[in-house]
């Protein structure tokens, strides 16, 4: 029988160097050894990666001496280009932030004689990178020396890109968490104002005039601001207080003036219906605005046209007015102080923007959002103690969000709270030991609730006596021998 040689058998024989590892029969026909060796260099030249094989030294030097043909593909480089190079061009190739961790992981598996896997990058010749997985063990002789590691490498970059879109996917989401609660400048988890919200953003999608409804201090402005914001207009926001304009001149804010109109008009003058061209007119306090104004605002705002105080030509303005009242604007037609046209052309999408006695699950959040204005965004926000959020929850709030910030402004500058509807005063003396003994509520023992009590007095006390340990003690009614030990006690 015609035996065949080497050649005959290994394809490419350059490109994968004699895997034996000395435990083949030496009995074993060399056409049977020749086979195998075949058989598994086609095996891992097919391999959808790039299998390796690198001899290991005593002083733990890599070289490799076999790689499968899959390295044109993995590093657009031929196996026998990487053999040549007489040393472990793999690990040369690796990103150098992810090198330390490499030689790690590879070590620990080798003194612990278990498989290794590592996740890292390689760079390539055209200063791109790719995402592999490197996976394989070690071979030891039959003295337990390490001689050689074998594995493969796998190309995961498109796994790893689809890793970060789904990172970033997260904190996209997780931004979107922490701003559901959110629209603007207007904030709010309530029925209430997620109807406002919507309501808003139907505003933004269309032109139609906007009334907004609610009682002092309920934000109405800013409901006016946000939906300007997503109008998408590209002209000014106007706000106007109509309530603080005096009669008589009403009419030359609104529409302007000519030179010589009236005593005083020294010059040409620009109402609010030209510097809102374009963009929005907001009317605060819109009930304001006496009836024969309310005839010529009309006309402006049906026909886009208007003309200025002494002037004879028209002027034209292309402006979207959105308008505020904390009135009932019904009961004035009825009433007679406001025209039944000028009311329906008002009232074409109302938002009722609910007060804050009737939204009080939004406390917490503006609580949050006052304090953190107020103290700077990288701040840290105190909890308020128990019983002035006791006292919130009760309030009745007449002054609504306004009332709130004001509260708060007043509580963390001078350290108290004055409650307008009852009159009623809360101090932060007053709301020390109710802070200790919600501290003292997360123990479990006597002895530790009333430890925990004490060590929050005793800082509040120093605290308020500028950390003088003399007076403190004095304020404490303890003598200066017991101030001590309970400093040292407590850390302080």
């Amino acid at each position: 029988m015609e035996t065949k040689t080497e050649e005959q058998y290994v394809d490419q024989p350059a490109d994968s160097v004699e895997l034996d590892r000395g435990e083949l029969n030496s009995a074993t026909p060399k056409e049977d050894i020749l086979g195998s060796h075949w058989r598994l260099t086609r095996l891992l030249n097919n391999l959808p990666g790039t299998a390796y094989r690198c001899s290991l030294s005593e002083d733990y030097q890599y070289t490799l001496e076999f790689v499968s043909r899959g390295s044109i593909d993995l590093l657009g480089i031929t196996p026998e280009a990487l053999v040549a190079k007489n040393t472990n061009v793999l690990e040369l190739m690796a990103h150098p932030e992810d090198l330390p961790s490499m030689r790690r992981e590879l070590e620990e598996a080798i003194l612990g004689k278990r498989p290794y896997k590592m996740l890292y990058r390689i760079t390539l010749d055209d200063d791109g990178s790719k995402w592999v997985l490197d996976q394989g063990e070690c071979v030891f002789d039959s003295a337990g020396n390490p001689i050689y590691i074998e594995g493969i490498i796998i190309d995961i970059s498109a796994q790893k890109m689809r890793e970060f879109e789904l990172l970033q996917e997260n904190h996209r989401l997780q931004g979107f968490m922490e701003d559901r609660f959110r629209l603007g400048s207007i904030i709010g988890k309530s029925q209430g104002m997620r109807d406002v919200f919507k309501l808003i953003l139907k505003a933004g999608n269309s032109n139609a005039n906007v009334i907004i409804l609610g009682e002092t201090g309920t934000g109405k402005d800013l409901v006016a601001q946000t939906i300007h914001e997503h109008s998408g207009v590209s002209g000014a926001y106007v706000a106007v207080n109509c309530g603080a304009i005096p009669p008589n001149l009403m009419e030359s804010e609104f529409f302007g003036h000519k030179k010589g109109a009236f005593s005083g008009a020294t010059s040409n003058r620009k109402g609010y219906l030209a510097a809102a061209d374009g963009g929005t007119l907001f009317l605060d306090e819109v009930g304001e605005i006496d009836l024969s104004l309310q005839v010529k605002l009309l006309r402006a705002l049906e026909s886009k046209l208007y003309t200025p105080v002494g002037g004879s030509e028209p002027q034209r303005s292309q402006f979207r007015l959105v308008a505020a009242t904390n009135r009932d604007l019904a009961q004035m037609v009825k009433d007679g102080t406001m025209r039944s046209d000028f009311f329906f052309r008002l009232h074409v999408l109302p938002i009722r923007v609910p007060p804050l006695r009737d939204r009080l699950e939004d406390l917490p959040l503006l609580v949050t959002e006052f304090m953190s204005r107020y103290l700077g965004k990288n701040a840290d926000v105190p909890s308020l103690p128990v019983k002035l959020r006791a006292a919130f929850e009760t309030h009745h709030w007449p002054g609504n969000v306004r009332e709130l910030q004001n509260v708060l402004e007043r509580y963390l500058t001078f350290g108290e709270v004055i409650l307008s509807d009852f009159g009623a005063q809360v101090s932060k003396g007053s709301m020390d030991l109710d802070d200790a003994l919600e501290a003292a509520a997360a123990y479990s023992t006597l002895t530790e609730a009333m430890e925990a009590v004490e060590r929050h007095l005793m800082l509040k006390a120093l605290e308020k006596n500028h950390w003088r340990k003399g007076q403190t003690a004095k304020y404490l009614g303890l003598n200066m021998r017991t101030m001590q030990r309970k400093l040292k006690k407590y850390s302080m």
